[in-house]
């Protein structure tokens, strides 16, 4: 498989710009894997698809307010900060991406808020756009994360033009969402309301969460042709023994075992024991699916429509089969279905 076998024209008006008004109505396509069929649904006629004993692994990661802008010492130029990941608590040492790039330096300080009480020394260059800042605030670690909470905002994907409103922080944010640490939604997660859930628990499906921080290297481009030479970055995933309990007796009992999104699969995948079960894990996982590929604990798949090229569209067709999710995309986009972090929703059985 070649990064030239994942391109399709994408018609600019089907990306989502804003959530469906209520999260099980957006739309979801049912792709049956064995008899090729494509089904037109509602997300919440999800339910119809599973029983008793089935398994829902759902992801439960929390996005927090990644997105900072500050101001350059003595230029005051506007810089977008972009908060990837923590590196040392105590040093108050984060790794980021600034837009734009080329105006910052290594020695450079930025100044947040209106009172400037928060300020981040520019200590390291790691890549074109990524950089290590040092946060220098008078207060606890408490009050410097409650700071950084006070003046970022929800991480809404770049395609979005808009500006952010205050639904998106609860809508770009799953309502199972418990551990902080993504800077992106897992978006398949999003369609789900209380009621739905509710519905789903009633009627015996078992869910077990596991924990994957989405990090920017879930959206980065594939710039490679040949795939096996794209590396993606790491991401921190937890398996704890209770979700690892309920996946496993499902497999055992040969229920449907649903992976709810692409980052819930890779967790599961990464941590795959000799007998084709679920291990406990606490670590990274820099796994990247593509096909050909054989899976180990789902047998069913929820998730979102892919932008071409990405690195989700390649798991999904890796599940689904190539030509076929090709051409449940065709028929996607004559359809006219939502695209990208708030669209519409597919179910792979």
């Amino acid at each position: 498989m070649k990064l030239s076998n994942f391109g399709f024209e994408l018609p600019a008006e089907l990306l989502a710009e804003y959530p469906s008004e209520n999260r099980d109505e957006s739309r979801l396509m049912v792709l049956n894997r064995k008899e090729k069929t494509i089904e037109h649904k509602l997300f919440k006629d999800l339910i119809n698809y599973f029983e008793e004993d089935d398994v829902m692994i759902l992801n439960n990661t929390k996005v927090f307010p990644a997105r900072l802008y500050g101001n350059k010492e003595k230029t005051g130029a506007r810089i977008e900060v972009f908060l990837l990941r923590e590196l040392n608590e105590e040093q108050r040492l984060w790794d980021v991406l600034v837009d734009p790039a080329r105006k910052i330096r290594i020695g450079n300080k930025l100044y947040f808020g209106d009172d400037e009480t928060l300020v981040a020394e520019v200590i390291d260059n790691t890549t074109s756009r990524g950089r290590t800042l040092r946060f220098l605030y008078d207060g606890s670690y408490q009050e410097f994360r409650a700071k950084l909470k006070e003046l970022g905002e929800t991480p809404l994907p770049k395609y979005i033009k808009r500006e952010v409103e205050p639904e998106d922080e609860s809508r770009y944010q799953t309502i199972f969402a418990k551990n902080e640490g993504a800077v992106a939604a897992p978006t398949a997660g999003l369609h789900f309301s209380k009621h739905l859930l509710k519905r789903l628990e009633i009627k015996g499906v078992n869910f077990a969460e596991v924990t994957l921080h989405v990090g920017l290297g879930t959206f980065n481009p594939v710039e490679v042709e040949d795939l096996s030479k794209h590396k993606m970055d790491s991401e921190e995933i937890v398996v704890g023994t209770e979700a690892a309990n309920i996946i496993n007796t499902g497999i055992q009992r040969k229920k449907r075992v649903c992976a709810v999104g692409t980052t819930a699969m890779r967790t599961i995948e990464s941590s795959v024991s000799s007998s084709g079960l679920l291990n406990e894990m606490d670590g990274w996982t820099n796994k990247f699916i593509f096909p050909p590929y054989d899976f180990s604990i789902a047998n069913c798949m929820i998730t979102n429509f892919h932008t071409p090229k990405s690195t989700l569209l390649m798991m999904a067709s890796a599940f689904a089969g190539h030509d076929f999710i090709m051409e449940a995309y065709e028929e996607a986009i004559k359809e006219k279905y939502k695209f990208y972090s708030y669209g519409d929703a597919m179910l792979i059985i």
